[in-house]
C-alpha cells in the first residue's frame, strides 16, 4: 500500500492542476478560494520569525566562531553580487535578441502613481534593514530586519555567562526542532492552498491573458530557463553540489514559491530541505534569509527585461551604453527591498522614471504581473537554495546528503 501512497510533490501537482481547471473552467467560483490560499501563506508566514530566530541563536552563538560568521557573510554578498549581475546580463541579452516590446502599445493606467510614490531612496533602503520593533518586524514578515536582530542578540548571547548561554541556546535549540515539526503539519495543507492560488490566478486574469503580451511571457520564461541552465546549473558542477540530491531538495519548495507567488511561503520548506542535502543549520538559517534580500536571481533578470520592453514598447532607443548604465542601477536599487510590496514594480517605476521612459509600461506590464512573478519568484527560491550549498561548500562543510 505504500507504494500507492502519493507525495507531496505529487499532491502539490494534483492540486494545481485541480486549481488551473478550476479557474478555467469555473473563474467566478475560483476567485472566492482566495481565503484558502491567504490561509497557506498566513500559516507559513506565522512560522518564519520563531524559525529564523532560534536557528540563528544556535548556529551563531552556539558554534561560537564568530569570525565564520563575517566570512559567511563577506562570501555571500560575493556571490549574490556576481550572480544577480549574470542575471541582469541575461534578461538584457533576452530582450535585445527577442525584442517582445515592438508593437505593443502603452496605456495609462490609474494605479501607475500608486506604485511610483512607493518609491524608496537609497537612505531609505539602508534604514529598513534595521528594525525599530523586533515585534513589528515578525507581524510584517520582515526577514531581513529578523536576521540584523538575531544577529546582534546572537553576539550578546556568545558573551554572557556559560551557564546563562547555555539556558537561552537549550530554548532555542527546542524551539526551532518543534519550529521544524509545526512545518511538517503545515505542509500538509500544502496542495490545497497550492491549488487555490493557482485557481484564483487564472480565475482572476483569465488564459486570454497568456495571448495578450504572449511574448514578453515567453521571453521571461526561456530567460529564467537560460539563466538556470546556463548560469546555476554550472555553478552546481563546479562547486560540486549533488545535482540530483539539490534538485530533490528545491523541487517541492520551488513549486510552493512557484504557485503562490511567494518567496516566504517556501522558505520554511527550504529551510528543512536545504538541511537534509548535508548543510549545516547555522548556514542555512544565515545564507538563505539573506538572500531573500541580496540574492533575487529571477526578480533581477526580470528588471532587466522588463525596463527594456517598455523602451522597445515606446519607441525609445537605447544604445548599448544606456542599457550599460541602466544595469548598473538595477544592481544597486535592486537590493534589500524585498520587504516592499510589489518590489519589482516599485524597482521597475523608478528605473523607468531615471531613464525617462513612460510609466505606463508598468500598467501594462500589471496586466500578466502575476503570471511573470510566478517564474521569477521559483527562480529566487532556487538560487537563493543554490546559494546556500555554494556557500557550505565554501566552508567545507557540505556533508554528504541524509548525513
Amino acid at each position: 500500500m505504500k507504494l500507492l501512497r502519493p507525495s507531496l510533490t505529487q499532491l502539490i501537482f494534483v492540486g494545481m492542476a485541480i486549481g488551473l481547471l478550476v479557474g478555467w473552467l469555473l473563474p467566478d467560483i475560483a476567485v472566492t478560494l482566495r481565503p484558502l490560499s491567504t490561509i497557506f501563506i498566513r500559516l507559513i508566514k506565522c512560522l518564519i520569525a520563531p524559525l529564523l530566530f532560534s536557528t540563528l541563536v544556535v548556529g551563531i552563538a552556539g558554534h561560537g566562531d564568530l569570525k565564520q560568521v563575517g566570512r559567511m557573510a563577506v562570501k555571500s554578498l560575493v556571490y549574490f553580487e556576481i550572480i544577480t549581475t549574470l542575471a541582469l546580463i541575461v534578461g538584457l541579452v533576452a530582450v535585445n535578441i527577442v525584442k517582445p516590446g515592438v508593437g505593443v502599445h502603452l496605456q495609462a493606467a490609474e494605479n501607475v502613481s500608486e506604485i511610483v510614490a512607493k518609491k524608496q531612496t537609497f537612505g531609505e533602503v539602508i534604514t529598513h534593514i534595521i528594525p525599530q520593533s523586533i515585534v513589528q518586524a515578525a507581524a510584517e514578515g520582515e526577514v531581513l530586519q529578523i536576521v540584523v536582530f538575531t544577529v546582534l542578540f546572537s553576539l550578546a548571547v556568545s558573551t554572557i555567562p556559560q551557564a546563562k548561554r547555555q539556558t537561552i541556546l537549550s530554548f532555542c535549540d527546542a524551539l526551532a526542532e518543534t519550529m521544524f515539526k509545526l512545518t511538517g503539519i503545515v505542509m500538509k495543507y500544502a496542495p490545497i492552498g497550492v491549488g487555490a492560488a493557482i485557481a484564483v490566478t487564472v480565475g482572476h486574469r483569465g488564459l486570454s491573458v497568456l495571448l495578450n503580451l504572449g511574448l514578453l511571457i515567453l521571453t521571461l520564461y526561456g530567460a529564467l530557463l537560460v539563466f538556470i541552465l546556463g548560469v546555476l546549473l554550472p555553478v552546481v558542477i563546479v562547486s560540486r553540489v549533488p545535482l540530483r540530491a539539490f534538485i530533490a531538495a528545491v523541487r517541492e519548495p520551488a513549486l510552493i514559491a512557484f504557485s503562490t507567488t511567494s518567496s516566504e511561503a517556501a522558505l520554511p520548506k527550504a529551510f528543512q530541505n536545504m538541511e537534509s542535502l548535508g548543510i549545516p543549520r547555522r548556514i542555512v538559517s544565515f545564507v538563505l534569509p539573506t538572500g531573500y534580500s541580496f540574492n533575487l536571481d529571477g526578480s533581477t533578470l526580470y528588471l532587466s527585461l522588463a525596463s527594456l520592453f517598455v523602451a522597445q514598447a515606446a519607441g525609445v532607443e537605447m544604445p548599448i551604453g544606456t542599457q550599460i548604465l541602466m544595469m548598473v542601477t538595477l544592481m544597486l536599487t535592486s537590493k534589500g527591498v524585498a520587504g516592499v510590496p510589489r518590489a519589482s514594480l516599485v524597482i521597475l517605476a523608478g528605473t523607468l522614471s531615471s531613464f525617462g521612459l513612460p510609466l505606463e509600461g508598468v500598467a501594462v506590464i500589471l496586466g500578466v504581473d502575476e503570471i511573470l512573478d510566478m517564474g521569477r519568484t521559483a527562480t529566487n527560491l532556487i538560487g537563493n537554495c543554490l546559494a546556500t550549498a555554494v556557500i557550505a561548500r565554501w566552508e567545507g562543510e557540505l556533508a554528504p546528503a541524509g548525513k
